[in-house]
């Protein structure tokens, strides 16, 4: 016999199924993401801390878990809803299945749900609070403390999921899914864990930076004095305004050092400059938003994780916006016109892909260049 599962949504919606991973009761915002392959990745990613992840695939664990295509040392969602579980995993790398992988680290799923219903209603009604449980399967009560659960907005989750002390990371892309060719170390980037991903530090590397990844709160008189070339500002979860130190040490490094932001570090860089972010209805997050360039007009399919964006009227005359989304015309990049800094909300490092935007870990190469040559 399976054990039953029930996620209940605040405006009284409540969906059932079975329990699979570890047993419990989990609150976060709930939220999907249309990728059709990267759940590890997905799992992995401290950017959903605080949030349950719908998968709008259908058929979810069939390859496994295995011990590379991980974005950070544990997963961080706060509970998982697939339509389908699949019973029996198979991949040449992989060495336990998701359930397992699941059981280990404390995460509560639920399965044989309608996850396109979930989806169709949170497109309509908004992303919102919910509760996943298998030990308390009274409807009402669930809704209630739904209800009653701390939403993301003005919750600083970067504490929870930024490393307590700084390291250095050395590790580039295994050579089995390298995108790009790796360079020999010629610059000194300091990254900003904010709740970083991985695959970023990985393409650093390949581009040919040595990275010290230092905490989120890390004062930006500390980080000039280690002199470094240029200044990373990574991904994270929650809600961009609740992080004042973080705006107040992006602020600082403005025109002291070439900086590159992506995803929560594009909004901070928004609001460092004076900008003003808000919350999306339902957020983006999948493997497949096209983007668009709008210095060049050329199209990328990129990788997306994000519930708040850069709010364009907002932004003095000296930011320019790069990067538009097609779906909803949000903005995707910034620019400084005058000083070394620019943004994406997208992530190129997207892992499993796609890999269209690759490249702006180059361009930051050749910011840090030219700041160099201007030294």
């Amino acid at each position: 016999m399976r054990d039953r599962a029930i996620l209940a949504l605040e405006d009284g919606r409540v969906f059932h199924g079975w329990a699979f991973g570890a047993r419990g009761e989990v609150a976060g915002e709930v939220v999907f993401n249309t990728s059709m392959t990267g759940y590890q990745e997905i799992l992995t990613d401290p950017s959903y801390k605080g949030q349950i992840v719908v998968m709008t695939y259908p058929h979810i664990g069939n390859y496994g878990v295995n011990e590379t295509d991980v974005e950070s040392w544990r997963p961080w969602v706060e509970g998982f809803v697939v339509r389908e579980l699949s019973p029996i995993y198979s991949n040449w790398r992989a060495r336990k299945s998701l359930e397992a992988f699941l059981q280990e680290h404390g995460i509560v799923g639920i399965a044989g749900v309608d996850t396109r219903a979930i989806t169709r209603h949170i497109r309509l009604a908004g992303a919102m609070k919910g509760v996943l449980s298998t030990v308390d399967l009274d409807e009402e009560r669930l809704v209630r403390k739904a209800a009653a659960s701390p939403g993301l907005v003005g919750r600083d989750l970067v504490r929870e999921v930024t490393c307590a002390e700084r390291y250095i990371w050395t590790e580039g892309v295994p050579p089995e899914w390298r995108v790009i060719p790796p360079h020999e170390p010629r610059y000194r980037v300091v990254v900003y864990d904010f709740g970083v991903k991985r695959n970023i530090l990985r393409l650093l590397v390949d581009a040919g930076c040595r990275a010290l990844v230092v905490p989120a709160e890390t004062p930006a008189e500390e980080v000039l004095a280690l002199h470094p070339d240029g200044v990373l500002l990574s991904n994270g979860p929650g809600d961009p305004a609740a992080l004042p130190y973080a705006i107040r040490n992006v602020a600082h490094l403005l025109g002291r050092v070439p900086v590159f932001g992506i995803c929560l570090g594009h909004q901070l860089l928004g609001l460092a400059v004076g900008g003003k972010t808000f919350k999306l209805k339902f957020g983006h997050r999948g493997a497949n938003q096209p983007v668009k360039d709008l210095a060049t007009g050329k199209i990328q399919i990129t990788s997306q994780n994000h519930g708040f964006a850069v709010d364009p009227d907002s932004l003095p005359g000296d930011v320019e916006v790069t990067h538009i989304n097609l779906n909803d015309g949000t903005v995707e990049g910034l620019r400084h016109r005058s000083l070394p800094a620019f943004s994406v909300q997208y992530h190129p490092e997207a892992s499993p892909g796609p890999h269209d935007a690759v490249a702006l870990f180059e361009e930051f190469t050749r910011l840090m260049d030219a700041q160099k040559s201007h030294a």
